[in-house]
């Protein structure tokens, strides 16, 4: 993959690869104002955060053909695992076979919680 890609922005927000990541590619999409809370958020920077997911993704996906889904994903709030306070968006790239049965994705953020 270009590893020139680490930072593309847009006027309201840029997206990084993550400094922790999860699975390789892990992105984050920030917005530039600050803010702590998702839902601070206004419409335009809502869409130029979109704009970002969107690229990033089909970015991705062109360049590493073994990825075939993504999780995306905001903490809100401590309780809810916010350690950063600044509003963020996580892109993350996942391949098939990367973890036994991904059925339940995100919902597997509460032990127990994520088989149905």
């Amino acid at each position: 993959m270009n590893r020139n890609w680490k930072n593309i922005s847009k006027s309201l927000a840029y997206l990084i690869l993550d400094h922790y990541p999860v699975a390789r590619f892990h992105s984050l999409v920030i917005p530039k104002r600050h803010f702590s809370d998702y839902f601070e958020i206004t419409q335009p920077e809502l869409n130029a955060v979109n704009q970002l997911l969107i690229f990033g993704k089909e970015y991705l996906i062109n360049n590493d053909r073994t990825i075939k889904g993504f999780n995306i994903g905001v903490n809100s709030g401590i309780v809810a695992g916010q350690t950063i306070m600044h509003c963020h968006t996580h892109l993350i790239p996942r391949k098939d076979k990367d973890v036994e049965d991904p059925r339940g994705g995100i919902r597997h953020v509460i032990p127990g919680m994520g088989y149905y």
